[in-house]
């Protein structure tokens, strides 16, 4: 009986620490995939930043990322 006892607890001490000892394992770092492509907008000629409210307008497309535009900013028309 003592020798069952020993040999399940040198069992379950080996689990341990194989899971231990894979669980540990370093990281591998990999370089993501490139983005496909994106649209580009065609314009006729330069787009004037201008504002609509207190949002900044490029060319009739939202930008600044959300940030209020100055009252200096002229305002679409």
């Amino acid at each position: 009986m003592r020798t069952t006892t020993l040999t399940a607890s040198a069992l379950l001490f080996a689990g341990t620490a194989l899971v231990a000892t894979i669980a540990a394992t370093p990281a591998n770092a990999r370089p993501e995939p490139a983005p496909g492509p994106t649209a580009v907008l065609q314009t006729t000629g330069p787009c004037l930043l201008e504002r609509v409210g207190t949002q900044f307008v490029r060319c009739d497309d939202l930008t600044g990322a959300g940030a209020p535009a100055p009252s200096h900013i002229p305002e679409q028309s």
